[in-house]
């Protein structure tokens, strides 16, 4: 997502008239940017696809843990929390030739809290569960970079989530999977397999103009010269849009519980106009708007597909089953429409029987997805219908 969120960074940029945050290059699984304390604020606030905004403090070549622990022990940690405060170390590596990421971990602990022990005899205590502060180290073959964390919890935790279901989309992979879409508010949006609405729900709180980070706090609100007037001003500047008067956003699942749960969920979140909702299976659905708009979705699969299929069926039959019913649903009731399948299951355009226009790589976690885009032409149907049997 690191074209999207150097994307929404300038965005953030612009829309807050902020004069020093500057996008700088995208690097795997990241975005560089420059800018003063403020922006970071700007960022946690407004980035709906950040996992975490990260402020560099150090970065050295190293040959080996003792020069990682020297440069960690000059950095001025005092300036930014105190031994009252816990922390917690996180690393991430690539291509290292270090053998343990756990003991280089440990130095890191070390060195933060041997500087506190230096400077006031005391030293801050580790807490990894619920940290004050969070500090992260980043090795490739040759360099690290240390960072602290403005952030706190992941961004992700946008704090109105209490229910979800058996595998829940994280928030900012929705928001990213939507602008990867090219959906905009005010442009027809259907989810049919809505799940506990987490796609519904960041697009709502964008129709809406809520930002992703208005209803949480964050790591630099605990730091030593963290200053609440601009922060209060940032949050007393949010412009809430008009809210719709006809609905735009529309979502259906198989199980009345996830249904039930995407209106609590949507509730939780803020959203204070209609999204229809119905209890009805993806096979069965109709376009919600004459308009046509933007289906995406993230399909069940494995056995998330059989909740009220046929049980007796081997897993691969239901699955074969369901996306030739969904298939002919897509080409018959959707014309027109751009339809976008996110999915860890890459033969899927093969179970459709359709060509995808678009596959646009993703990791949900670990695992390996696409993004799979579908333009569902008017006349689709009948073309189908015409190719002989088996092809």
């Amino acid at each position: 997502m690191e074209v999207a969120l150097a994307e929404e960074l300038a965005e953030i940029a612009q829309d807050t008239a902020s004069p020093t945050l500057k996008v700088h290059n995208q690097v795997p699984g990241g975005v560089h940017c420059s800018g003063d304390l403020y922006d970071a604020y700007r960022i946690n606030l407004h980035s709906r696809i950040a996992s975490r905004v990260l402020m560099r403090m150090g970065v050295c070549h190293y040959q080996n843990e003792n020069d990682i622990y020297d440069l960690v022990l000059a950095q001025p940690w005092e300036e930014w929390f105190g031994i009252d405060h816990t922390i917690r170390v996180d690393v991430t590596a690539i291509k290292s030739p270090l053998k343990s990421i756990e003991f280089t971990t440990l130095k890191i602990k070390d060195a933060v809290c041997d500087r506190f022990r230096d400077m006031y005899g005391k030293r801050p205590s580790v807490d990894t569960r619920e940290p004050d502060m969070r500090i992260a180290g980043f090795l490739d073959q040759r360099q690290f970079i240390i960072y602290l964390d403005t952030s706190g919890e992941a961004l992700f935790k946008r704090g109105w989530r209490t229910e979800t279901g058996d595998a829940p989309l994280r928030e900012n992979l929705a928001a990213g999977l939507l602008r990867v879409s090219g959906w905009k508010p005010g442009m027809p949006l259907f989810d049919p397999m809505c799940g506990s609405g987490t796609i519904l729900c960041e697009a709502a709180q964008m129709v809406q103009g809520v930002p992703p980070g208005a209803r949480r706090t964050f790591a630099f609100e605990k730091f030593h010269d963290f200053d609440p007037a601009p922060w209060q001003a940032m949050k007393a500047a949010i412009k809430v849009r008009p809210l719709p008067t006809e609905p735009t956003i529309f979502g259906s699942d198989i199980s009345g519980d996830m249904v039930a749960m995407t209106r609590h969920n949507l509730k939780n979140a803020g959203i204070l106009f209609e999204v229809p909702l119905k209890q009805i299976e993806a096979q069965q659905v109709q376009a919600p708007t004459e308009q046509a708009g933007i289906l995406l979705t993230n399909p069940p699969y494995g056995e998330r597909i059989g909740v009220r299929g046929d049980s007796t069926l081997p897993e691969d039959d239901l699955a074969k089953s369901f996306y030739a019913d969904f298939s002919k649903t897509l080409k018959q009731r959707f014309a027109g429409w751009t339809a976008y399948l996110f999915t860890a299951d890459l033969g899927l355009p093969k179970l459709l029987r359709l060509k995808e226009s678009r596959k646009t790589p993703f990791f949900n976690g670990a695992l390996e997805c696409r993004l799979f885009r579908f333009d569902m032409v008017a006349g689709f149907n009948r073309r189908d219908e015409a190719l002989p049997k088996g092809d």
